[in-house]
């Protein structure tokens, strides 16, 4: 990453754009308490470090080679903010009521053909992860006023503003990302609060690609990209 936070990965195990986005869609202030759900390798909480967040961060992942490619990087770095947990978020009762944040990058799919490679099976079905039980877990763990947000496909949008608001989540943002400017959006991020008033901003949409490459912003997302071009020349 930008300030050299590194990530390990395998290839059942990685990232891609849509954890990136999400970290960034909503960044912890730089002492407030957080939680990285689904955490995967890891990243939205390793990202959040990278921009500087220092409070507490709970990075709760249920597939244990996940967990400990973040346990190997915290360790390797003196990460002693984040602290990976390898558990069902379904059953996660730890510090509840007392998070100002969490993110989650969830399964996306119900349905449809699944991979014969079990750890992808569980990252991309909800075979153990519903998005029901996301927000529920969400709900137990912020304080009044704390913020959960998401990352999730388009046509699901309906199913996670209901999920959201019956776990008691009132959601209060919505961004869009779509490739290009007249392309169809592949990607959403959607935030909610646990007591929060009704009324839900909709944010500008966020576009990866512009004349020639990326776009402004998605530059800022990829800051080690832009800066390796910059050192180049």
């Amino acid at each position: 990453m930008y300030n050299r936070t590194m990530v390990y990965c395998t290839p059942e195990h990685r990232f891609g754009s849509d954890a990136l986005l999400l970290a960034r869609f909503c960044e912890p202030k730089r002492s407030q308490k957080a939680a990285d759900l689904c955490s995967g390798c890891g990243i939205v909480a390793l990202e959040w470090h990278d921009r500087g967040h220092r409070g507490p961060c709970t990075a709760l992942e249920l597939q244990p080679e996940g967990s400990a490619l973040l346990a190997a990087a915290v360790e390797e770095q003196q990460l002693t903010h984040i602290t990976p947990a390898c558990a069902d978020l379904r059953t996660w009762r730890q510090d509840e009521g007392q998070f100002d944040v969490c993110a989650c990058n969830p399964p996306y799919f119900t349905e449809g053909p699944q991979s014969k490679n079990a750890a992808h099976a569980l990252a991309r079905h909800e075979n153990t992860c519903a998005l029901e039980d996301v927000c529920a877990c969400g709900f137990r763990l912020l304080k009044d006023g704390g913020r959960l947000a998401l990352c999730h496909r388009p046509e699901r949008l309906a199913d996670v503003i209901c999920a959201l608001r019956e776990a008691g989540l009132e959601p209060k943002r919505l961004r869009l990302v779509q490739q290009r400017p007249a392309s169809a959006p592949w990607l959403l991020l959607a935030e909610g609060r646990r007591g929060g008033k009704p009324g839900l901003r909709v944010e500008p949409p966020l576009i990866v690609e512009g004349e020639g490459g990326f776009s402004p912003e998605m530059l800022r997302v990829y800051r080690k990209k832009e800066n390796k071009k910059e050192g180049g020349r």
